[in-house]
């Protein structure tokens, strides 16, 4: 059996090895490393996969949240609203700002931002929204859109986990995440669905002026060089981390396609344990692309197999151990415990196994039996 990792990298940049040496060989000799035409390119194959009007290319996934923010212009003091359960990264932009996060509880089955739950939190300080699309799987757009229009706020897709996920909704539009709400936002990390061998990241939306806004803020609010027009930041994908991601767009279907067929196999294995809850894919299969494969562990007994795991040598991710409310950074007299009920359970069952393009059936087999016969 080979060797289980968490995520491989290595087995995945075999397969487009050629293709990524010739790339970096090229922008080398041409030193066109801020900018270059990998960079163009990358944009425009971006903008024809996802169906959006507006690309943008930056840094890494958590300036694409802080310029998304920017770009609306949300001054400080006005109120955000995002789910508990989710990276930092998220809450941390809202906070930077001087914005005000307001965190809420979410779906049971889904992981994701709950409906209820933003409608109680919203003020007359309620300026946005920001959903999650959480370990891969699209958030309830179609109601978290109608909540936004009756209250005239916007919505910030943070679609870190999820590209390449379709949306299907009630009009009949199958829309990928991220291209749903006002704007939406993703990031390049290594062990993404779609991941550079670095950082990056990149903003979408289908509104002229707000990626013309977007467009300078990225660049220190540069629209002509040395006319600074807005006050921006300096965040921009470079060259290199371009020509991977344009090597493996074409791709990325196929490569949600092997996590979906993984992520079917783990749950065939783990269904009949009455100790596990496994993900449930909320509608059609390709609404959730399976970021992580992450389950529940009901018998109280999550931490012990994660030692368990440990002395087998299984990878395994706990995301995520403490709820934002909970972290130091962020608590707040306004949160109470009996807002988070979800939330504070979750942290408690969830973990994450081996997921990949690589992974194969003799792989998830050992996992699986391994996991089977410690949760009798």
């Amino acid at each position: 059996m080979k060797k289980l990792q968490m995520v491989d990298l290595k087995g995945q940049y075999q397969a487009i090895k050629s293709q990524i040496d010739a790339s970096f060989e090229e922008i080398i000799d041409n030193t066109s490393f801020i900018n270059g035409p990998e960079v163009h390119a990358f944009q425009k194959d971006l903008e024809n996969y996802l169906g959006v009007k507006h690309v943008i290319p930056c840094a890494n996934g958590t300036d694409a949240l802080q310029i998304a923010m920017m770009g609306l212009g949300l001054q400080p003091g006005d109120e955000v609203i995002t789910a508990d359960f989710t990276f930092a990264a998220t809450v941390e932009v809202i906070a930077l700002l001087q914005l005000t996060p307001v965190l809420v509880d979410v779906d049971e089955d889904s992981f994701n931002i709950n409906i209820e739950a933003i409608k109680k939190a919203i003020t007359p300080k309620t300026k946005a929204i920001v959903p999650v699309h959480l370990f891969g799987q699209a958030a309830h757009m179609d109601e978290i859109l109608a909540v936004a229009k009756e209250h005239k706020l916007f919505v910030i897709e943070d679609n870190a986990q999820a590209i390449g996920a379709n949306y299907y909704s009630k009009s009949g539009k199958v829309l990928k995440t991220g291209t749903i709400g006002d704007v939406g936002t993703t990031s390049f990390f290594p062990s993404k669905n779609l991941g550079c061998y670095g950082d990056g990241g990149a903003i979408f939306t289908n509104d002229d002026n707000l990626a013309y806004t977007i467009r300078g803020i990225v660049n220190h609010g540069m629209y002509e060089r040395y006319h600074h027009d807005v006050v921006g930041v300096n965040s921009r994908l470079d060259s290199l981390q371009a020509a991977v991601l344009r090597a493996k767009l074409p791709k990325l279907d196929t490569y949600n396609k092997a996590r979906q067929k993984a992520a079917k196999t783990y749950s065939e294995a783990l269904k009949n344990n009455p100790n596990i809850i496994t993900p449930e894919i909320l509608g059609s299969e390709d609404t959730h692309v399976f970021h992580q494969y992450t389950l529940r562990i009901t018998n109280g007994r999550r931490d012990a197999l994660a030692e368990h795991l440990k002395e087998k040598n299984v990878p395994f991710g706990i995301y995520y151990p403490i709820p934002l409310h909970a972290q130091k950074a962020y608590t707040d007299e306004r949160f109470n415990e009996s807002d988070f009920k979800v939330t504070n359970q979750l942290v408690k069952e969830v973990i994450s196994l081996p997921m990949h393009t690589e992974l194969d059936d003799e792989q998830i087999d050992f996992i699986t039996a391994t996991i089977n016969t410690f949760l009798k």
